[in-house]
């Protein structure tokens, strides 16, 4: 396991400069999320030998279309589990060798074995971070918290409900009221009937974590959907809130990091992989409002009143929870139809 030594990044780089067998890798990620925080990159640096460089994409599609375009430009890749399939069967990235991530061996199997990380036969995305898309309330306003989704459908809060604008969100949460496999719809009528019900309840749409705030500090809003980690951070800066996983369920999501097929620097890239699951990393990372952590050590290192250890580490609500498959152009198109009909009825 490596021992962080929390030196500047200009430390880092220094160090690694001088060390003959120094490897540069490029990971492609979301901007801000995990794999590029300074103090732990310098770790990594000071720890290996190895300097980390970033580039960041905006949506599932642009990371894809980087890897197809830019062949040997990125050694690690942050995906999720429901585009690793794509990715794998394009021969984007390939499999993980497992025995070059020791930390591996704390994920647990429902993670570890999920079957998208595990496209094509064997492991393509070692399992990083999961989450939840939920709902969470305004606690000034709930005497007591509410345990069903039907919450949004209730006329006491009519003018005081939010979801995001997003249309596979939006289906998949309609999904789960009406007690359908948010990755198998049957019935997209009464997805569609549901969601009609909804839009006189709704006061806005939500597109961020900033907006959803806001709304939620102003008292515009008593129930809105939400992410795990958002309200986690939001509930750590005094609003509020409280996040809610129904006896419904709820949408989980799963994401992995995994390695181009065209990467040149692999034994660094697994090494970064082992890095990034380590619990000495997670437990830091988690203080400045981490998704769960996939692997099982790092979980438990949490401080029993963490988040993601008192809600997330609860298995009754991991048990209810739905994790997002991979979603056809076909069934995608047909949800962004729908969505769009019933903003436009509005």
């Amino acid at each position: 396991m490596m021992k962080p030594f929390f030196l500047s990044t200009a430390a880092a780089v220094a160090i690694v400069g001088s060390a003959a067998s120094a490897d540069e890798i490029r990971v492609l990620n979301w901007q801000g999320y995990g794999t590029d925080l300074d103090w732990s990159v310098a770790s990594f640096a000071e720890s290996s030998g190895h300097t980390v460089i970033h580039e960041y994409f905006n949506s599932e599609q642009e990371m894809l279309t980087k890897l197809r375009t830019n062949p040997g430009a990125y050694d690690v890749v942050l995906i999720n589990a429901a585009f690793t399939p794509q990715a794998q069967s394009e021969g984007l990235i390939g499999p993980i060798d497992v025995s070059m991530v020791g930390n591996l061996a704390d994920i647990p199997a429902n993670m570890s074995e999920n079957v998208d990380l595990n496209a094509g036969g064997s492991l393509h995305g070692v399992p990083w971070t999961w989450g939840l898309t939920s709902f969470a309330v305004n606690t000034n306003e709930f005497k007591e918290l509410p345990t069903s989704i039907e919450v949004f459908w209730n006329s006491d809060y009519a003018g005081k409900v939010s979801i995001r604008d997003d249309a596979l969100e939006a289906v998949q949460f309609a999904a789960i009221a009406t007690g359908q496999d948010i990755n198998d719809i049957k019935d997209l009528d009464a997805v569609k009937a549901k969601l009609t019900a909804l839009m006189p309840q709704i006061k806005t749409y939500w597109g961020s974590e900033n907006d959803w705030n806001q709304f939620m500090a102003a008292g515009d809003l008593e129930v809105a959907t939400f992410w795990s980690g958002s309200a986690s951070r939001s509930m750590a800066a005094g609003l509020p809130v409280q996040f809610i996983v129904p006896q419904e369920g709820a949408i989980g999501w799963l994401d992995g990091l995994s390695i181009p097929t065209s990467s040149t620097k692999k034994d660094a890239a697994h090494a970064f992989i082992n890095w990034m699951i380590d619990p000495e990393f997670y437990v830091k990372w988690a203080a400045d409002g981490a998704p769960a952590s996939a692997n099982s050590k790092a979980a438990a290192a949490l401080p029993d009143d963490a988040f993601n250890k008192r809600v997330l580490g609860d298995a009754e609500v991991v048990a209810r929870v739905q994790f997002q498959r991979p979603v056809s152009t076909e069934n995608r198109e047909a949800y962004l139809a729908l969505w769009q009909e019933l903003k436009a009825a509005q």
